[in-house]
Order: C-alpha cells, then sequence, then structure tokens
C-alpha cells in the first residue's frame, strides 16, 4: 500500500531556559546567554501513514503528538530524520491558527484559504459552504476577536475540509465545539475517508478512535511505542499507560480519582441472577455497585460494551438518560436493565465509568472487567453483531419448490 507520509528517525528538541533576560540591557551586563536544557520532544520515531486509512496519534500529555503533527504538517522542522509526505496537506492544529483577530469572519475565509493554497475564485465558488457548515451565516462579519473558542473551531475546520485535500491533519481543538458540531464533523471524516482521504487525528478521545481510525500510534516519552491496528493499540494504552491506574489481578485496567469507585459489575438474567451466559433477545439487567470515599456531586454512571475483538458497541450512561441525582454519599447499586439484550451470538466485555456531568473528570473507570457469552435466540441471525430486532413483512408471490427429505 502506498504511504501518503513517511517518518524515518525524526527528533525533535527544544531549548527549556532557566531564566529570562529582560532586556538587551540586562543580557549586556550578564555578559553571558540565558541557561538552558535541551529537551527532546521526539526521538527517532518512524512509522508510515497508508493513503487513504485513517491514523490516530494517541498518549498521554506531552508525550510528543502534537509535535509530530505539526512535523507532518511542516509547520515544524526536525532536528533530525526525514519527513515525506504526498498530496495536499489541510491542517487545524491550533485553535485560530492562521486567523488575524482584527480581520472578520469573511476575511479570514479567505486569508485562511489562501494559506492553504487556494485561490481567490475557489474560494469565492466555496464561501457559501465553508460558512454553512460553520453555521456562522449570522457573525460572518464581525471581527474573529469577538467569537468564542467554539466559533473558532468552526470556521477554522470548515475552510480546512473545503481544501479538499489530499491529507488532512487535525489536533484535539474539534473538542471544543459542541455535541451537534462533533456529530457534524465526525460525519464528515467518515464522508472524507469514503472518498480516499487520509486523515491524521490527535486525541484523547480513544472512542473516536475506535470508531473512526484503521490504525495508530502510542507515544511516551517523545519515543513511539507501539504502532499497529487501532483497537490493539488502544488497549496497550489503556492496560499500560495510565499513571493512575488500579492493578487488579482479577479485572481489567482501571483509574481514576477515587472520590467513588465501581466495586462490581454483574450481568443478571430475567430471574435476577447473575450470569455468564444469556442469549439473544433475553431480558438482562447490568448491576454497578458502587460505594464513596467522600460525597461525589451529580455522579453519572456509565456502561461499555465491547465484542471481544475490541469492537466497541455502546456506551449508554446516566446524564443522556436524565438520570443524575444530586449526590451520592456511601455504598449503593445501579442498574441498566434491558428488555431484550440485541447482541448477536458471540463474546462480549463490559466496562463501567463513575464520572462527573461533563465526563471529563473520571472517579474510577473499570475497562472491560465482565466477560459474558451470547448465545442464539431469538431472533435467530447470523450475521454482524447486533440484531436491529425488526420483523420481515411482504406479499409472497408463488411458492417455494417443494424438496425431497434426505435419505437418513
Amino acid at each position: 500500500m502506498t504511504e501518503a507520509i513517511s517518518v524515518r528517525g525524526v527528533s525533535k528538541r527544544y531549548r527549556l531556559y532557566h531564566e529570562r533576560n529582560q532586556s538587551l540591557k540586562a543580557t549586556v551586563l550578564r555578559g553571558r546567554r540565558a541557561k538552558y536544557e535541551e529537551f527532546w520532544a521526539l526521538r527517532d520515531v518512524s512509522l508510515e501513514v497508508p493513503a487513504g486509512s485513517t491514523f490516530a496519534l494517541i498518549g498521554e500529555n506531552g508525550s510528543g503528538k502534537t509535535t509530530l503533527l505539526k512535523c507532518m504538517a511542516k509547520i515544524l522542522r526536525p532536528d533530525g530524520g526525514t519527513l515525506e509526505s504526498r498530496g495536499k496537506i489541510s491542517a487545524l492544529l491550533e485553535l485560530g491558527a492562521g486567523f488575524h483577530p482584527e480581520l472578520s469572519g469573511r476575511d479570514n475565509v479567505y486569508l485562511n484559504g489562501s494559506i492553504l493554497g487556494l485561490s481567490k475564485k475557489e474560494i469565492r465558488h466555496r464561501f457559501d459552504d465553508i460558512v454553512g457548515f460553520a453555521g456562522l451565516e449570522h457573525f460572518i462579519d464581525s471581527p474573529v476577536k469577538n467569537y468564542s473558542s467554539g466559533m473558532y473551531v468552526r470556521l477554522g475546520f470548515s475552510v480546512a475540509i473545503n481544501v479538499d485535500p489530499d491529507i488532512l491533519l487535525v489536533d484535539e481543538v474539534l473538542a471544543v465545539g459542541d455535541i451537534e458540531f462533533q456529530r457534524r464533523c465526525i460525519e464528515q471524516l467518515v464522508d472524507l475517508k469514503a472518498k480516499g482521504k487520509t486523515i491524521v487525528i490527535v486525541t484523547h478521545s480513544l472512542d473516536s478512535v475506535r470508531n473512526l481510525c484503521d490504525s495508530a500510534a502510542l507515544l511516551e516519552g517523545g519515543k513511539l511505542r507501539q504502532v499497529g491496528p487501532a483497537t490493539e493499540v488502544i488497549d496497550e494504552y489503556i492496560g499500560d499507560s495510565h499513571p493512575d491506574r488500579v492493578a487488579d489481578g482479577q479485572f481489567g485496567a482501571r483509574w481514576g480519582t477515587g472520590e467513588g469507585t465501581i466495586d462490581k459489575i454483574e450481568l443478571l438474567d430475567a430471574d435476577g441472577a447473575p450470569a455468564r451466559l444469556v442469549r439473544t433477545g433475553d431480558p438482562v439487567t447490568f448491576r454497578l455497585h458502587y460505594s464513596t470515599r467522600q460525597p461525589v456531586a451529580e455522579p453519572v454512571f456509565g456502561i461499555a460494551l465491547y465484542h471481544i475483538d475490541g469492537v466497541y458497541l455502546c456506551g449508554p450512561n446516566t446524564r443522556d438518560a436524565g438520570l443524575v441525582p444530586d449526590r451520592i454519599d456511601g455504598p449503593g447499586v445501579v442498574d441498566l436493565r434491558i428488555d431484550r439484550l440485541l447482541l448477536l451470538p458471540g463474546t462480549y466485555d463490559a466496562g463501567a465509568t463513575l464520572c462527573d456531568p461533563t465526563l471529563s473528570h473520571v472517579y474510577d473507570q473499570r475497562h472491560r472487567v465482565l466477560r459474558f457469552d451470547v448465545e442464539h435466540g431469538e431472533p435467530r441471525e447470523e450475521f454482524g453483531l447486533v440484531s436491529l430486532g425488526g420483523v420481515w413483512e411482504g406479499t409472497v408471490v408463488g411458492r417455494a419448490p417443494e424438496v425431497e427429505p434426505r435419505p437418513t
């Protein structure tokens, strides 16, 4: 497969100054340069991004993800190694990058589009689509210095995708947008992927990586730790990379701040008994046992379901269901009751999360801690992972030919 981006032995260093010269006079009086130490943001990183793939860069803050993305965009020049790309690159790397705060949104569309290689005629032809996708029709002639962070991102992303790039580089800034805009962004990324475009994403949203990306690279301390199929890399990251995870031989990886904890996850059958084998169409309940070390305000509980091969199936939570109590204090249980389990036969894993209403502060997260099997039930279907639970209807014309029974 042809590579859209080739990274070979790339290293990048920064100077970290321990003191600052306040003026030229201070520098002269010192008679020496300010002291600094070298910080290597990237060290000998090599990887290939296949053309037409969606590729994620993941890792902890400070691991070198954004630095590598800027090197790919040719914003930064590596101090070692080589980096080659094939095709037109469009990048959305920083909030407001390429925008002039004193100019209007309209002027900045033309300015940013020109920076990304579009002619004035091309920008004029695409202008309505750019503004429409960003949803800024009423604000396009206002100075962007008056825009909110979400408006900045919407306009920047809209310009970036309308350049019709061969390679799109996107940093975590998409997390600034509201839920509706994030949904439209994901749809746009899926469309670009279907058109054979190459997409490189830096993100902390592992769910987005599972759903969107073919491959991923895990960076740690500026070094490439692992590169491969997205699901495998994510499992490696979750299992070993969280500094606050709690080792538990009985269960999977675990991390969180610990004010509240998920102590146990159970799958209950129709009679309320714990089960590890259920059937398609059965009524089941996922029960979360929790406790707190101190009162937790507005807790949100969530369940995550995965197929055994790592495919992320769904993640219902109590916030989306409108069930967020004022607080919890002490032990308790929360149930997710499912009238008909529409998973098809196979092996599945369940995890659980206790977090705040923003879903960003995690008190406790248990990753794939409960494994269970599903066997044939009703509806009886063979293909895929889930059933839609539908009923086939229609007018049958003619009769199926009769088949003589085979001799036994």
